[in-house]
């Protein structure tokens, strides 16, 4: 089983970019997700598919991954264009666009 190692990405629910620092190891999973007939909940058999762990650098997670022998991928981060837009850019004179409202 391979281990993906990445750095993950802001959520839509953040403003900020905690967490998104720390690089991560997990498993690709090994089976799919079943649907539980009883409560319906989903769930897996496999045990690997819970363990996520975090590391300052990308160095240190590969190295942990060379050590214990897990075979790995790396998936690099993409790089984000910088947004400069303000507020007040909504209101300025010379906007270009019509008004919504």
């Amino acid at each position: 089983m391979v281990a993906r190692i990445y750095r993950p990405a802001k959520t839509a629910m953040q403003s900020g970019r905690a967490r998104t620092k720390e690089w991560v190891l997990e498993y690709a999973p090994e089976a799919a997700r079943e649907v539980e007939p009883l409560m319906g909940w989903t769930s897996s058999r496999d045990m690997r598919s819970q363990i996520r762990l975090e590391f300052a650098s990308k160095d240190e997670a590969i190295a942990y991954a060379e050590r214990n022998g897990i075979p790995f991928r790396i998936v690099e981060p993409k790089t984000r264009k910088p947004v400069r837009k303000s507020y007040a850019d909504n209101f300025k004179y010379g906007r270009i666009g019509k008004w919504t409202h």
